[in-house]
């Protein structure tokens, strides 16, 4: 009779189909649990962390190995996360490995990393001179990752490597690597013996002639008692910071040091957080308006209904009000909320708002947060240190165990979709099925609703409130339209702008009034061009013309980062004729200076944004009056509030109404009227210029009058004339290869497997706006299906037939790509 053995189900961060099997040794059966992390070996050297997904006693088919170890005291993901991530899986067609690494912060999904060592017995002769160099190094640090040891050398480090491997000179071995590591800092406090008053006096007396010491101890005493008021105030404690106490006692280290030495203070080191924030004075909530209120009363009669609730407010109708005092209420009753943005130069501004209501019950999660900070903000929240969660789409994958809210204001923006890398999914589309897991309530909120999520609540699938009135009786803005092609005719135009709009920024100007001007396009300008020979210079590993930044006078390609020197003299007729086309928020700031060289201006974009500060140090600079004139991308049109602006001007809207896609005409309206609704103060209508070469669009008019219902109500019947979302439902599958032809035929094979299947539902394949990437050709297939057809037997169907593609030997390198619901 043999002993039972008992086998996890791992999640490991690679994209492969399926889970692994592995042995639970004996000595961790007691500790390893689902959703706890387990380190294992994975092919013959590599370590990976693994999430474990079930436990059994079913032996696989497969020879097994066994867990290394379990990293967890209490397990990393909940049971509601996993059965998240499995709809994820199923929905978006990914795997569960890729939704492991999107979801869990890096310093939390340890990998092993090669570290060499010396080895003691090897017999060192008849060696090279960069041999030579390697054991140097290694004699003095003992052992070294191989990434560590090829930044100390100027050769190519693995073929010597290698061959000293090979002779035994070296060992490798792979380690676990871990990224995360707690903050500690010293803290001071005071021995339990020196809070008896007499053994306090004997102590002093021993003092007497180290007047520094003696001095120090009173005074720490002293803030144990009443605090202190200097330098942003401590508030009385056991303990303090050690550099708080130097700092408030005028105190050297080493009167502490000499202190702590003889047992009169105790010093110790505890674990901080690295997430300070800014300290505010805790206000009340505003007391909304009439309007607020009866908003806020039918979004709570409407949840008793539904889950789900539209706010279809305008712009400045003072959304961010309501959703505070739901907050609030959903605190008090002992719930988590989810708070969605789609930018994170948004949680600049809503976080001082957050704060000085909800404290450190907040917490905010994103990109330009350091790994450490986010999982700090993962473990705070399994913790319950925090309720409320501001962040971006990512957050949706954090561990919440108790969630009554979520929140997705801008709900329409295409910023909630995660393009690449898998899982492709939509942060507001996935936060309802989240919500549902909790039996939570969802409030989607925004001026200008996606269409979808509109039609949606005239099915009733979601309920709908409507805030018509902008908060404290401020104007929606006069909108102007600046014939562009009028201004061409008659030769008035000055560069990019036109009379009205070099008129409207002089005049507010003059008023010390500030201004935003909008331009869907970062760069100085799109291209540049020989006018000789019509030359444009390209990406070598993208279709795409390169940008051309005047500042680094560089050309540089948006999607992969190639940039190369732009020069006046083109490649290819060798004429020095090379001319900027087009243009992008650079040229305009430039062209500002010339027209208004003591504006104080500053660019949002991705570009002028890089770091954390960057956002918070535009922001604030524009909301304290330290800069005129705003000059941005799509970033400026995304929820931000600013009291000063008199002046909003659109540089290009036919950019957008021409791009070729089924939503340019919902998406340029959304554009045009979310940088509007920035335009206004509270005593003063504010002004909109659009620039543009067709002021007949039907588009801008609705912009004009601020009608979405024209809009909608004029893109619906095209939407099911074409067969489009809300009416059908949309995969995109992109075919890649390094090689064209190779590309091109996968595609046709799979587009024929679809058509057996689907018939006329399936389109393409056609090479996209942007056909090479980063060297790999790009072909495109797209699959409409009714709603009505399971989406599981879809997904099925398209699985089988790429699996049955990737058979066939030619095509066994391409990658397939399956987009759901793309944007």
């Amino acid at each position: 009779m043999t002993d039972s053995v008992t086998y996890a189900d791992l999640i490991l961060p690679v994209p492969l189909p399926k889970l692994f099997t592995y042995i639970i040794p004996e000595e961790f059966l007691q500790t390893c649990e689902i959703g706890k992390r387990v380190a294992v070996q994975f092919g013959k050297k590599k370590i990976y962390t693994g999430i474990v997904k079930n436990i059994h006693d079913k032996k696989p088919s497969y020879e097994t190995k066994k867990i290394i170890s379990v990293i967890d005291e209490y397990p990393a993901v909940n049971e509601i996360q996993l059965k998240f991530w499995d709809w994820i899986a199923d929905y978006y067609m990914c795997t569960l490995g890729e939704i492991y690494k999107a979801a869990l912060p890096a310093g939390l999904k340890m990998e092993s990393e090669t570290e060499i060592f010396l080895n003691p017995d090897a017999h060192i002769s008849d060696i090279s001179e960069k041999e030579e160099m390697i054991i140097g190094i290694l004699a003095a640090e003992k052992n070294i990752s191989i990434a560590k040891l090829a930044k100390k050398l100027n050769f190519n480090l693995l073929p010597t490597l290698k061959k000293m491997i090979d002779k035994k000179t070296v060992f490798a071995e792979e380690k676990l690597k871990k990224t995360y590591k707690p903050k500690y800092e010293d803290y001071v406090s005071l021995p339990e013996k020196l809070k008896d008053e007499k053994y306090l006096s004997e102590v002093l007396n021993k003092l007497k002639r180290a007047v520094k010491q003696s001095e120090l101890l009173m005074c720490f005493i002293y803030l144990t008692k009443y605090g202190s008021e200097l330098y942003g105030g401590l508030k009385p404690s056991n303990e303090f910071p050690k550099k708080e106490v130097l700092k408030h006692c005028n105190a050297l280290p080493a009167h502490l040091k000499a202190l702590a030495d003889k047992g009169f203070l105790s010093v110790q080191k505890k674990e901080v957080s690295r997430l300070i924030a800014e300290k505010y004075e805790k206000t009340e909530i505003k007391k909304l308006n009439e309007y607020q209120q009866k908003a806020l009363s039918e979004i709570k009669q409407k949840f008793k209904e539904k889950n789900i609730v539209l706010l279809h407010g305008v712009t400045s109708s003072g959304k961010t009000e309501i959703y505070i005092k739901l907050i609030k209420e959903q605190l008090a009753a002992g719930k988590q909320v989810l708070y969605l943005l789609p930018e994170i130069a948004l949680t600049a501004q809503i976080t001082v708002r957050l704060e000085k209501v909800f404290g450190d019950k907040l917490g905010i999660y994103h990109s330009k947060f350091s790994d450490n900070e986010r999982i700090e903000v993962w473990k705070n929240l399994q913790k319950g240190k925090i309720k409320l969660i501001l962040g971006v789409r990512s957050s949706v994958f954090l561990p919440f165990d108790n969630l009554g809210l979520i929140i997705v204001d801008e709900e329409h923006e295409n910023s909630y979709k995660q393009y690449n890398p898998a899982p492709r999914y939509n942060a507001r589309d996935v936060s309802t099925v989240l919500s549902g897991f909790f039996n939570a309530k969802v409030l989607l909120g925004t001026a200008t609703p996606s269409i979808e999520s509109y039609y949606n609540t005239k099915t009733g699938k979601y309920a709908l409130v409507e805030l018509s009135q902008r908060y404290a009786g401020i104007k929606l803005p006069e909108i102007i339209i600046a014939d562009v092609k009028e201004a061409r005719r008659k030769k008035k135009m000055k560069s990019l702008f036109t009379p009205e709009m070099l008129e409207g920024i002089k005049t507010a100007l003059e008023n010390k009034e500030q201004i935003i001007l909008f331009q869907n396009r970062r760069g100085f300008a799109p291209y540049t061009e020989c006018s000789v020979c019509g030359y444009i210079p390209k990406c070598e590993n993208c279709d795409v013309s390169l940008t051309y930044h005047k500042h680094s006078g560089l050309s540089v390609c948006h999607y992969c980062g190639y940039s190369e020197r732009a020069v006046k003299t083109c490649k290819a007729c060798e004429s020095p004729a090379m001319t900027a086309r087009g243009f992008g928020t650079q040229k305009i700031e430039d062209e500002i200076k010339l027209f208004f060289p003591y504006a104080k201006t500053a660019r949002m974009d991705f570009d002028s944004t890089g770091s954390r500060k960057s956002y918070h140090k535009i922001i604030y600079d524009f909301e304290n009056g330290n800069t005129d004139i705003l000059i941005g991308t799509q970033m400026v049109s995304k929820g931000l509030d600013f009291d000063k602006v008199a002046l909003v001007g659109i540089m290009n809207a036919d950019n957008m109404l021409n791009f070729p896609d089924f939503r340019a005409f919902e998406r340029s309206f959304q554009l045009m009227a979310q940088v509007s609704g920035r335009a206004g103060r509270k005593n003063k209508q504010g002004k909109v210029i659009i620039q543009t070469t067709d002021k007949d669009h039907p588009i801008i008019k609705n912009v004009v009058k601020n009608d979405y219902l024209a809009m909608y109500n004029s893109q619906l019947p095209m939407r099911k004339q074409y067969k489009y979302p809300p009416f059908y439902r949309l995969i995109e599958i992109k075919i890649k290869h390094k090689q064209k032809h190779i590309c091109d035929r996968a595609a046709e094979e799979l587009a024929g497997l679809l058509r057996n299947i689907f018939g006329g539902r399936v389109l393409g394949p056609e090479a996209p706006v942007i056909s090479r990437l980063k060297t790999f050709y790009i072909r495109v297939v797209l699959l409409k299906t009714e709603k009505n057809i399971s989406p599981k037997k879809v997904k099925n169907s398209i699985t089988d037939a790429i699996n049955k593609i990737k058979e066939i030997d030619k095509f066994k390198y391409v990658k397939f790509i399956a987009d759901v619901d793309p944007m």
